[in-house]
């Protein structure tokens, strides 16, 4: 029997090259029939935001993104996954995540990866401050009741 991959999970300041990405986590698959990506950008909200301040807890971030891998490998029989979040300021337009899950079907693939975004927006300890193209730096970005109903969905499937 072989062995399920380890996800491929990186907490980082820097871009990330999501194409490259991709190749990486299929490279030599055969197995592979469908792989789903998710790149979140930051919006400038209607020409408001400059960027966003992104913050998280070292160490706790990795670990929460690892068990959250985990659990979508084993849920949806994923063949691999890669998730990419990068901390520091984002400016407006830039890449700010990044998921890919493959499986050997596109459902489970399609699935993997909302399951990963939607308990990474919920549970894994990244902040977000705004800052507006007047120069202002807004308080903390709350979390969104939508974002806590997309993650619960999942609780009862």
């Amino acid at each position: 029997m072989t062995a399920r991959p380890i996800p491929t999970i990186s907490v980082q300041p820097d871009d990330f090259d999501a194409a490259a990405e991709s190749r990486k986590l299929t490279n030599g698959r055969k197995d592979v029939g469908a792989l789903v990506s998710f790149v979140g950008l930051c919006r400038d909200e209607a020409g408001a935001l400059a960027a966003l301040e992104l913050e998280h807890y070292p160490g706790m971030a990795e670990a929460e993104m690892q068990r959250i891998a985990e659990i979508a490998m084993d849920r949806f029989s994923l063949l691999g996954l890669t998730a990419i979040h990068r901390f520091g300021r984002i400016e407006a337009g830039a890449q700010i995540v990044l998921v890919l899950a493959a499986a050997p079907h596109r459902q489970a693939a399609f699935d993997g990866a909302n399951f990963v975004m939607d308990f990474l927006k919920t549970s894994a300890p990244f902040w977000k401050k705004a800052h507006g193209k007047d120069g202002h730096s807004g308080a903390w970005v709350e979390a969104k009741d939508a974002d806590d109903s997309a993650r619960d969905r999942w609780l009862t499937e």
